[in-house]
């Protein structure tokens, strides 16, 4: 059968590779079964400019789908989706090559499971805030742990991730690489799939709300992540001296918070690297759901 013939589930249409992907975890996962309602979120940053300039909010309510960053040619985490590339390798490890020859909106989506139910997203790491998605969309999320990028141990597909919840909750690794990566394959609509859009309070009354309000689904807000830019100075080793400094030079009154940070990011006042790991410290350390 050809690679864009499509097969039918209760979702709606998968292609052949979606369906083998999924087949394929579920098959080496063979996890305990998770009877409680999961719950799959995707962090990013609400106030990020695409690769055309365009307002990430503006360009998802353009394209009512979400995008992959094979698509987007950008990324919260390292921008590694190009052939050859660390994402591309690893999809093409996981998923046995089936994404190899497909087009970059055929490939997974990628989120996590917010398996703590924790008001700041499954994976604050990569954002200020988040999609919730909605539940029936289960049945096309593959999972692992710990994140590709780290090697993972373990692998699951729709409710069979009790063993990947184990590993997250038994392991020594710092809190915001607990995450349990999630792999949402085929297309996300802006329309069905999505439950709400949980927002930091830094955005409230700025153009990052109004675009939000644009969307067709629900905005809600958690508490927030904001952070005295001096305790940066009580960790030194999580992300270096010199991102304490980095950090302090773009604090606002001596604050820190996504908004803050995000305005740094797309006026380009020092290296994106920089700023993503000011924005690692403001998520470890001044979550204020926690």
């Amino acid at each position: 059968m050809d690679d864009e013939m499509k097969t039918k589930n209760n979702l709606g249409a998968l292609s052949n590779p979606q369906s083998k992907c999924i087949d394929f975890f579920r098959k080496i996962g063979c996890g305990k079964v998770v009877t409680d309602t999961l719950e799959v979120t995707i962090n990013f940053h609400p106030d990020r400019l695409t690769a055309t300039g365009m307002p990430v909010l503006a360009a998802i309510n353009s394209d009512g789908v979400l995008k992959s960053q094979f698509e987007t040619r950008t990324s919260n985490g390292g921008l590694t989706a190009f052939p050859g590339g660390a994402r591309w390798v690893w999809e093409s490890c996981a998923f046995k090559g089936v994404y190899d020859s497909c087009a970059p909106s055929a490939r997974p989506k990628y989120g996590a499971l917010n398996y703590k139910k924790l008001a700041s997203g499954g994976s604050p790491r990569f954002g200020s805030s988040y999609f919730k998605l909605k539940s029936t969309l289960l049945d096309r999320v593959t999972f692992c742990y710990p994140e590709s990028f780290f090697g993972p141990r373990g692998y699951g597909a729709g409710p069979y991730v009790g063993h990947l919840i184990e590993m997250a909750d038994t392991d020594e690794r710092d809190s915001l690489d607990h995450y349990i990566e999630a792999h949402i394959h085929g297309v996300i609509n802006i329309y069905e799939d999505i439950q709400a859009l949980v927002l930091d309070p830094s955005y409230k009354n700025t153009e990052v709300e109004r675009l939000a309000s644009e969307l067709p689904f629900e905005i809600t807000w958690h508490l927030g992540f904001k952070l005295l830019a001096e305790k940066m100075n009580q960790h030194p080793g999580f992300r270096g001296h010199e991102i304490v400094r980095a950090g302090q030079e773009i604090a606002v009154d001596g604050w820190l918070t996504p908004e803050i940070i995000g305005k740094a990011v797309n006026e380009e006042v020092m290296d994106a690297q920089k700023l993503k790991k000011i924005w690692h410290y403001l998520a470890r350390f001044g979550d204020q759901n926690l």
